[in-house]
């Protein structure tokens, strides 16, 4: 026996009831939008309570670090050629850190870039080209095609809803 494909009618079948489901739709969307409202009031609400119990903690860990920090400064002979020393609830040290800042002045940069290059250190320099697809689309099917890339139109569905039209019910949050 042959298979036999069954086709499902659409729900939909006037424009009236299209407006129907619009209407629904736009009243769904109130409704999420004063869910999600009432539920970000909830989360600023958590967070005030969260940061106004852990401030006084916050503060202490900085009193103590900067107490650590302090007394090790003051002590650093005590670590000999380790730079560290292991405690019984931790470990306290030095450790040397490097950092390289580059100005941000444009020609500073530009300097720096062509003295870079002088000296064959590629690899210190970042390039980064990416293809613009907004400004591309302006030229067109032909050369947009010529360049290798895909040109591509079609009609895409969409709707708007007129919110301002739905009475808010008593089923909002």
């Amino acid at each position: 026996m042959a298979r036999k494909r069954i086709t499902e009618a659409p729900a939909i079948k006037s424009w009236e009831e299209v407006d129907a489901a619009l209407r629904e739709i736009a009243e769904a969307e109130l409704t999420l939008g004063d869910i999600e409202a009432e539920m970000n009031r909830q989360i600023i609400g958590a967070k005030k309570v969260a940061e106004q119990e852990s401030k006084p903690h916050a503060d202490r860990i900085a009193k103590l670090e900067k107490d650590i920090k302090e007394f090790v400064e003051e002590h650093r002979t005590d670590l000999g050629k380790a730079k560290s020393k292991a405690l019984n609830y931790g470990e306290v040290g030095f450790r040397l850190s490097t950092s390289v800042t580059v100005p941000t002045a444009k020609e500073k940069l530009e300097k720096i870039i062509r003295s870079l290059k002088a000296r064959n250190m590629n690899d210190c320099i970042v390039v980064k080209e990416t293809v613009n697809k907004e400004n591309l689309k302006k030229y067109g099917e032909d050369t947009v095609n010529a360049v290798g890339a895909t040109y591509k139109q079609k009609d895409v569905f969409g709707y708007d809803v007129f919110k301002d039209k739905v009475e808010r019910t008593s089923s909002a949050v």
